[in-house]
């Protein structure tokens, strides 16, 4: 049997036929969750007979810790300011205490911990490494797992690779992965993305999000791959094996798909991050095994680590039973992360689920939907008899003890759970070796040829929807003797948001991009003759990006789709811009379906993103490339399709992708333009 190879700080090894194994408990035998030589489960098995309670119940929660990079002035760190042991009072997005991380580790024995920062490579695996050195102290020597969201794909509006913030390699967002239709490309991404999180020793990925997107005004619609289910799956059965392996090793970065069984299904845009949106609403037959159950369906195929079930609670009210797979309606008004009928009878036993179920941040206090009236280790119980295994966002291991202590849930079921989690954590080879080295982390992210790889991907998620009088490419003879003008229109924050973007250096404004265009599109573009007045230009490229809504509260009234001032686009400067100019050309960035009709007729030449770079979208724009990308979402037609009556009734179903809208309205559901084209998915004109 070949040996595995072994690295520790603090432990000893012991040796046995020639063959060498860590001692984690520091007792001088080889116990068999010491055994790399057993299988997780059987590791897993032997490990939680050992562990006291708070040893358990570490293992059921997960939370986020700054790094000590990100400690305040005057706030306390360790290991040479590597670690934060901040110890202090949070508001936002949701009141919570922030312990050191010493407590975190050593005494609540949290074994989860979510990065956050946009940090450097050194930076990431310098404080991963040093808290797996903290935790081969502890009593059982069991090691951590960083997670982090998805950290490769661009979300400002920036030039290219080099004026990007993000310190992975950047691609596109995700549906501008879906709007390139290139399946080999997305592969490329995947096995960028598992290359740069293996190597930083972040072992597990908080992605990706699977949900099928039915109602225009979701907020975080622009973290999903559109609105297709087909699509949608066919991208999860090419992600999950690149990242995991076809069985998790310690090769893998461990997954946690999201979220079950479909957020998509708003009721009119409201998120449950907030009261208003605690409802997922199915008020047509059958949608939610047609259309938000697939992507699912298929990314269990390649069983993923973990599942996340969504805050949101199933409403018997508001949706249209029965609602398949559950003919006889839905049994309780409970939020997903408590519902043992989806998770149990649904996820595990009828879709064949073996993962652990990871719950979102935050269900245990703020978004405890369903669930207000019950104590906090009620609530505990009531999760774990449901089928979770890990509650997000708290700290709160004292309510984990105090469910078992008042008999609320038994031993087994305790036990049964944090097996879950500890299997992933032999799978992946965390107590042979958990961890990485800085330099090789900081030669493989962010690389030349991976941001070639990304690249290629911003130029084919550019969709082209209009070109009338074939206004584009901008060749050398229609840019003879002509002068362009070109100006981004930008994101504007709420002032919470600003300040956390601020921190972590990824927030640009309006007047710093637009001082800086000139220069690049020079740089880039030398052919082309760049003024800065707009009154001297023949043609204008305008590049807006439009922002509605928050991702923690819900907006006054329903999310805004139309592109004006009120979704930070200065449409009066836009109107003055297009009467000075011969040829106005304009790209709208979609961080959601926004509403194209004050805005497409001011064009000749219209083109639509997704956080794709500028430069990009200008190589389309000069004929660099070809325009290949298609719409991944439908573009609704105006405020009336969306519209909402009295009763809280929609003009067009919430659960329903744009494509198929039309089948239970009585109006055309997506835009058409004045040359009649209609912006359904899939629609992209082509440009060679």
């Amino acid at each position: 049997m070949e040996q595995k190879k072994l690295v520790s700080r603090h432990l000893d090894e012991l040796e046995v036929d020639g063959l060498y194994f860590k001692d984690h408990n520091k007792d001088g035998q080889i116990n068999p969750y010491e055994d790399w030589r057993l299988s997780p489960e059987e590791r897993a098995q032997d490990l939680v007979e050992r562990m006291n309670l708070r040893e358990k119940a570490g293992m059921m929660v997960l939370i986020d810790k700054p790094m000590g990079i990100s400690a305040e002035e005057g706030e306390p760190t360790s290991h040479d300011g590597v670690i934060n042991e901040a110890d202090k009072d949070i508001q936002y997005p949701h009141p919570k205490h922030e312990y050191p991380t010493s407590t975190l580790l050593e005494d609540f024995q949290i074994r989860h911990i979510i990065l956050r920062e946009n940090a450097k490579p050194n930076e990431i695996v310098s404080w991963v490494n040093t808290m797996q050195e903290m935790v081969e102290k502890t009593r059982l020597g069991i090691p951590l797992v960083v997670l982090s969201n998805s950290k490769n794909e661009n979300n400002e509006a920036t030039f290219n690779a080099e004026s990007a913030i993000g310190r992975f390699t950047q691609f596109p967002g995700t549906l501008g992965l879906a709007a390139s239709r290139n399946l080999p490309l997305i592969k490329a991404f995947a096995q960028i993305g598992k290359q740069e999180f293996w190597h930083n020793n972040i072992r597990k990925g908080y992605m990706y999000m699977v949900d099928t997107a039915t109602d225009p005004r979701w907020f975080r619609t622009s973290g999903t791959f559109g609105e297709n289910p087909e699509q949608i799956s066919e991208i999860a059965e090419s992600i999950i094996p690149i990242y995991q392996g076809e069985n998790l090793d310690d090769q893998g970065v461990a997954l946690t798909i999201k979220h079950f069984p479909g957020g998509g299904a708003r009721e009119n845009g409201f998120d449950p991050h907030y009261e208003e949106g605690k409802y997922n609403v199915y008020p047509t037959p059958n949608s939610l095994e047609s259309y938000h159950l697939p992507p699912f369906k298929a990314a269990i195929k390649h069983h993923p680590s973990a599942i996340m079930p969504y805050y949101a609670i199933p409403s018997q009210e508001k949706s249209n039973l029965p609602q398949e797979p559950f003919p006889a309606g839905f049994e309780e008004d409970v939020a997903f992360a408590y519902n043992r009928q989806f998770l149990q009878d649904l996820l595990r036993d009828e879709l064949g689920f073996e993962g652990y179920i990871n719950s979102d941040t935050g269900v245990l206090d703020a978004c405890a939907w369903g669930v207000e009236d019950l104590t906090k280790p009620e609530r505990v119980a009531k999760l774990l008899k449901a089928g979770t295994n890990i509650v997000s966002g708290t700290t709160e291991v004292e309510a984990f003890e105090a469910a078992v202590d008042q008999g609320l849930v038994d031993e087994a079921t305790v036990n049964d759970r944090v097996k879950g989690t500890l299997k992933e954590l032999f799978a992946l080879g965390l107590f042979e070796n958990p961890y990485q080295e800085a330099d090789q982390a900081e030669a493989v992210t962010n690389s030349e040829a991976s941001r070639q790889t990304a690249y290629q991907a911003h130029q084919e998620s550019v969709v082209l929807l209009k070109n009338d009088q074939d206004l584009l490419p901008l060749t050398a003879d229609k840019l003879a003797g002509r002068k362009v003008y070109a100006e981004i229109f930008t994101k504007v924050y709420n002032e919470e948001e600003m300040a956390s973007r601020r921190k972590q250096g990824i927030f640009g404004n309006t007047d710093e991009l637009n001082h800086k265009l000139p220069d690049q599109i020079r740089q880039a573009f030398p052919q082309i003759d760049l003024v800065t007045d707009y009154k001297e230009a023949d043609i204008a490229l305008l590049f807006l990006e439009p922002i509605s809504g928050s991702y923690f509260e819900a907006t006054s009234g329903y999310l805004d789709l139309q592109i004006h001032q009120a979704t930070n686009v200065d449409l009066d400067r836009v109107k003055a811009i297009q009467a000075a100019v011969d040829h106005t050309i304009i790209n709208v960035n979609l961080d959601l379906p926004f509403i194209l009709e004050n805005v497409e007729p001011l064009t000749e030449a219209l083109t639509v993103s997704f956080n794709s770079f500028i430069q990009a979208i200008m190589d389309v724009y000069t004929g660099a490339c070809p325009a290949k990308g298609t719409l991944p979402l439908t573009l609704p037609a105006s405020d009336e399709v969306i519209a909402v009556n009295d009763e809280g009734i929609c003009a067009s179903p919430n659960d329903v992708p744009g494509y198929d809208k039309d089948k239970y309205m009585d109006r055309p559901y997506a835009y058409q333009d004045s040359a009649g084209n209609t912006y359904r998915y899939g629609f992209g004109l082509s440009l060679n």
